[in-house]
């Protein structure tokens, strides 16, 4: 298979935890592969491994076992200096809770990891990438707002502003609709303009309600929806276009 293909490729991977004296097999023996340009869901119940999976192809983590190919570079193989310089040049991530400073206003929420990262230049292109990311994500005019004054959709169009800022090849998102009310999944075209803007998504989703595959994502509630399945607790699915 040509690596040129994708943007991530997993074979085998294995992670395992301890607890104590205990272990937990976070992830067992998983394998798959996202095209570039892919809008994917990696969806399971909580407690499947999705965020564990998340960390390994962020580089914020190693497994065990198995290999990890992000565009082209095996991650496994990278010193934590390497893996900090993958995550800078290639990966933007939307957190669960979005991560914004409620102090900022939206434009210094987008700016902020050029301000606070030395090998990021902030310059006038960047600002004016960051005015036109916002206007794109339909929050051009609260560019002077306060994040603790953003409704949750607001606060998570900020948090992708801020991901897509760098130009990644890929965006990497934790749960980032799980503050949003069921109707607000779909109402605009967020996660579409993301990929349009870095070319590779991947969002993470527990079972959290019903409903159909749209544009290539899918919310699940086991045991099936459209064609994807979380047929028991446990077992993760990829869905992509």
């Amino acid at each position: 298979m040509n690596d040129t293909q994708h943007i991530v490729r997993l074979e085998k991977i294995r992670k395992t935890y301890l607890q104590g004296k205990v272990e937990v097999h976070a992830v067992k023996e998983v394998t798959l592969d996202i095209k570039k340009g892919d809008f994917a869901a990696l969806c399971g119940p909580s407690g499947s491994g999705k965020t564990s999976i998340l960390n390994i192809i962020g580089a914020l983590d190693v497994p065990d076992s198995g290999k990890v190919i992000v565009d082209g570079i095996d991650i496994a193989t990278q010193t934590r200096a390497e893996c900090a310089e993958i995550r800078k040049n290639h990966i933007g991530f939307v957190f669960q809770d979005f991560e914004l400073l409620d102090y900022l206003n939206v434009n210094d929420n987008i700016l902020h990891p050029y301000r606070i990262t030395r090998a990021l230049q902030l310059d006038s292109a960047v600002r004016e990438r960051a005015r036109m990311l916002a206007e794109e994500m339909g929050i051009g005019d609260k560019l002077k707002r306060r994040a603790n004054d953003l409704s949750q959709g607001e606060k998570q169009r900020t948090a992708i502003c801020r991901a897509l800022l760098p130009r990644p090849k890929l965006i990497l998102a934790d749960e980032a609709t799980g503050n949003l009310d069921p109707d607000t999944y779909y109402n605009d075209s967020t996660y579409d303009a993301a990929v349009r803007a870095s070319g590779s998504l991947i969002a993470l989703t527990s079972a959290v309600t019903s409903g159909s595959l749209k544009n290539g994502f899918a919310l699940l509630r086991p045991p099936e929806i459209g064609r994807a399945s979380c047929r028991e607790r446990g077992e993760i699915s990829v869905v992509g276009v």
